[in-house]
């Protein structure tokens, strides 16, 4: 009886923690982001884990990366992500911003080319004439010479670009500049520029599916929607004269291309020199933007050390191609971190 009695002690004591909410655990913290597509991916594979880690609920919207920096400008979301640095006047409009180095990779060329070898071999120079509309086939002298015995076919190259602002048209449009004069010349580097030819489509997932489901074309993306869509993607010559896909380790040798970072971090390493013979040449950095002072400084430089160290472990990034950040911008990443200090 002294047993049983003791044993309806404790479902009572039980019953009554549960009643009160003793023990239980807390409501999850909800962090609001939006903008680069080109990074949402890797934010959608950390999310899991970092709501185990510290009960924060991530919600993440892949706007595009000039809708993030708008949206974090405007405080109607706790953090923007861009695949684009701020420029001066978008550091001044978002009063009170620091931009922080999160994550790398490479952008591909992914291409519809029936009967075209995996990896076709392309040249910047090569690319930026087909977006310009200077090559309009396939089979053009210019894209076999740098395929040698493969079987091009006659057909339209159709140009696909991403529509509105985004870090992966900067990035793409920043290598453009960096191989083509004509193109810096009449196209610039941007967010957004005045495509000369081809179709448009909003979005990472946008411009992917447009390839997928039209001969002929191609488009920059980052790797792993072209990996998600089972899409062929180039690789490019290099400034080495190598041909070079965009595989983590030769996004990585790119990434060493950068021995010191600006204070405002702030990095390009499209187009990196001879002396790094394995670089992948359309690779970009992607950064988280944050308040400076935020109600939530706290939750946001946990979730932000987390992406920089947990989040850096092959276990997430490597199913994504995305590369490890090197210790030289992972040392500045986490200095910025310290300046996110809460609201007074």
């Amino acid at each position: 009886m002294k047993r049983k009695g003791l044993s309806l002690l404790v479902i009572a004591a039980l019953a009554l923690l549960a009643a009160t909410g003793a023990g239980a655990k807390h409501s999850a913290t909800t962090i609001s982001g939006a903008g680069s597509s080109f990074v949402s991916p890797l934010v959608s594979t950390w999310t899991p884990a970092i709501g185990s880690a510290f009960d924060y609920t991530v919600q993440y919207s892949p706007i595009g990366s000039g809708g993030g920096i708008q949206a974090i400008t405007n405080r109607t979301v706790d953090f923007g992500a861009s695949d684009a640095p701020l420029t001066p006047d978008q550091f001044n409009a978002c009063n009170g911003c620091v931009q922080i180095p999160w994550a790398l990779a490479g952008t591909a060329i992914p291409y519809n080319v029936p009967g075209a070898p995996v990896h076709m071999h392309l040249s910047g120079p090569v690319i930026a004439k087909m977006y310009m509309g200077e090559i309009t086939n396939w089979n053009d002298p210019q894209i076999k010479a740098l395929n040698p015995g493969a079987n091009l076919p006659d057909l339209k190259v159709t140009p696909v670009y991403r529509t509105g602002n985004s870090g992966t048209t900067y990035n793409f449009t920043d290598y453009m500049s960096a191989v083509s004069g004509a193109w810096k010349s009449k196209l610039g580097t941007g967010q957004s520029v005045n495509w000369p030819t081809g179709v448009g489509a909003s979005g990472s997932a946008g411009v992917a599916g447009v390839v997928a489901n039209t001969a002929g074309a191609l488009c920059y993306v980052d790797t792993a929607f072209a990996i998600s869509n089972h899409l062929h993607f180039a690789a490019i010559k290099n400034a080495a004269g190598r041909f070079i896909y965009p595989s983590i380790r030769n996004v990585a040798a790119a990434g060493d291309a950068v021995k010191a970072v600006p204070a405002s971090n702030e990095l390009h390493i499209v187009n990196p020199p001879k002396s790094l013979p394995t670089a992948y040449p359309i690779a970009t950095y992607t950064w988280i933007i944050v308040p400076t002072h935020s109600s939530k400084a706290a939750e946001l430089r946990k979730l932000v050390f987390w992406a920089l160290t947990q989040g850096q472990q092959g276990k997430y990034t490597a199913k994504l191609w995305f590369s490890p950040i090197p210790k030289v911008v992972l040392v500045a990443a986490e200095k910025t971190l310290k300046q996110v200090q809460p609201s007074t």
